[in-house]
C-alpha cells in the first residue's frame, strides 16, 4: 500500500490556519474587554483600595533593592531610617538619584511609602 506522504502536511495546515481564525475571534473579544478597562469601565485593585508600600515594593521595587532589602543593583534598605529622614526618602522616590529613576512611587503615595521605607530594620 502507498501512501502519500503530502496528506499529514495538509492536515496540519487546515488544523493550524482553523486554530488561527478561532484564536483571533477569542482575540477581538478580549481587545473590548481590554478598552472598557482602560476607559474606567473597571479598576484595578490599587486604583479601588488604599495604597499598599509593600505591595508596591514587590512589584516594583524588589528586583534592585532585594527580597531582604538586603540590596544589589540599588543600595540596601535595612536600616536606611537611621541615615536618612522620612522627607529625604520621599525626594529619592519621586525625583529618584543615582541609579534610581524618578516616578516609581506616584507623588501622591510617596509620604505613605517613605514611611514604610524608614522603618525597615
Amino acid at each position: 500500500m502507498n501512501r502519500n506522504p503530502i496528506i499529514p502536511f495538509l492536515l496540519i495546515a487546515v488544523f493550524g490556519i482553523g486554530l488561527i481564525f478561532f484564536l483571533s475571534l477569542e482575540g477581538l473579544s478580549n481587545s473590548k474587554e481590554m478598552a472598557k478597562e482602560e476607559k474606567g469601565g473597571e479598576t484595578t485593585e490599587e486604583q479601588a483600595g488604599a495604597f499598599d508600600p509593600e505591595g508596591h515594593y514587590k512589584q516594583s521595587c524588589i528586583g534592585c533593592h532585594g527580597g531582604n532589602f538586603e540590596g544589589g543593583a540599588g543600595p540596601a534598605l535595612k536600616g536606611i531610617g537611621e541615615k536618612l529622614s522620612k522627607d529625604e526618602i520621599k525626594e529619592v522616590l519621586v525625583n529618584g538619584k543615582g541609579s534610581m529613576p524618578p516616578g516609581l512611587v506616584p507623588a501622591e503615595n510617596a509620604d505613605a511609602m517613605a514611611e514604610w521605607v524608614s522603618k525597615i530594620k
